[in-house]
């Protein structure tokens, strides 16, 4: 019997993998799926805590003890998202996880802030062929992210590190500074 070699990996193991990928029809699956989880988080937040717990628990990779996370919440996937505890996320989180975005313990998140992992391909015809990749995002124990900051692929931002309202993170941030501006640069240690 002759073979070929390994079968192509499917569309899903190329994007957690990092590779580049086109979102095919179990992708899109996915994305609708989450984007109802998130649409139902945000109507029973208010009126039933328990439940909108139950469909955080359903829609996040992982959820530690006693997080908030005030809706709007905005996810690609959500399953890729893990969220350690006592960690208070405010109004408008928009976490594009195609890749895994890790979030700490005691972590402070203020509103509308972007943690986006997808890149895309500087060539034309690539990205106009619906290519894309993404790198993880990891924010370590007891960060403060202002609101409106964004953090972009494949960033680490360090335990105890804050992050300026409206900051561009870049590259990683060491832990025990204070980052501002577009692209965010450390002003002290803390």
């Amino acid at each position: 019997m002759h073979r070929d070699g390994p079968p192509e990996p499917s569309q899903k193991a190329r994007m957690l993998a990092g590779d580049h990928y086109r979102v095919d029809e179990e992708l899109l699956h996915e994305l609708h799926s989450a984007h109802l989880l998130a649409e139902e988080y945000a109507r029973q937040f208010l009126g039933d805590p328990e439940a909108a717990g139950k469909l955080l628990a359903e829609l996040l990779g992982s959820v530690g003890e006693r997080v908030v996370i005030r809706p709007p919440l905005y996810v690609d996937y959500g399953q890729y998202i893990h969220v350690g505890a006592d960690t208070f996320i405010n109004f408008g989180l928009v976490a594009l996880d195609v890749a895994p975005i890790t979030i700490g313990e005691q972590v402070r998140i203020g509103p509308n802030v972007q943690l986006l992992t997808p890149t895309h391909p500087l060539d034309a015809a690539t990205r106009r062929d619906g290519w894309e990749a993404g790198a993880p995002i990891h924010i370590d124990d007891n960060v403060w992210i202002g609101g409106g900051a964004i953090v972009l692929p494949g960033v680490r931002i360090g335990r105890d590190s804050v992050v300026g309202a409206g900051a561009v993170v870049t590259k990683d941030v060491p832990p025990g500074v204070l980052v501002v501006g577009n692209p965010a640069r450390i002003i002290r240690t803390l």
